[in-house]
């Protein structure tokens, strides 16, 4: 598979679960906090699984709307996803991560809302590195 890179971006973590990251350009930095159902202390910070969850629902609302354009259909303005992920252990070792987009399209025919999340999920960037390794669920709000 090649890939023709047109953006690039780098982050630094420091510390684990409970340390901070950052992006290279400043504008990402977070303190980070393992959560208690992971045997954490909880904290104030933010998780790696948060952080996916919210990168991947944003990700996934710019495929939105290039399956959009190509399928000559209009998403709402106010179109919005919720990603939850989950993580745990795996039945064969080691960890895995789950996750579920809930895609609301308010105002769009139930088929048309369809059409466009399945064609979201084919251009989407994070349902192509997450396909065949995690579990992904979609639904129409």
């Amino acid at each position: 598979m090649s890939i023709d890179v047109k953006y690039r971006t780098q982050a630094t973590a420091t510390g684990g679960r409970d340390g901070t990251a950052k992006s290279q350009d400043g504008k990402l930095a977070v303190n980070l906090s393992s959560p208690k159902e992971l045997g954490g202390a909880g904290g104030d910070g933010t998780n790696p699984e948060q952080l996916f969850a919210a990168g991947y629902a944003a990700c996934f609302i710019g495929a939105l709307k290039v399956a959009g354009q190509q399928l000559k259909l209009k998403v709402p303005a106010d179109v919005s996803v919720t990603a939850q992920v989950g993580i745990g252990p795996r039945s064969e070792g080691g960890f895995g991560i789950t996750a579920d987009l809930e895609v609301a399209l308010p105002g769009l025919e139930r088929e048309d809302a369809q059409k466009l999340i399945d064609a979201a999920h084919q251009i989407c960037p994070y349902s192509n590195a997450t396909r065949g390794n995690v579990d992904v669920g979609l639904s129409l709000a």
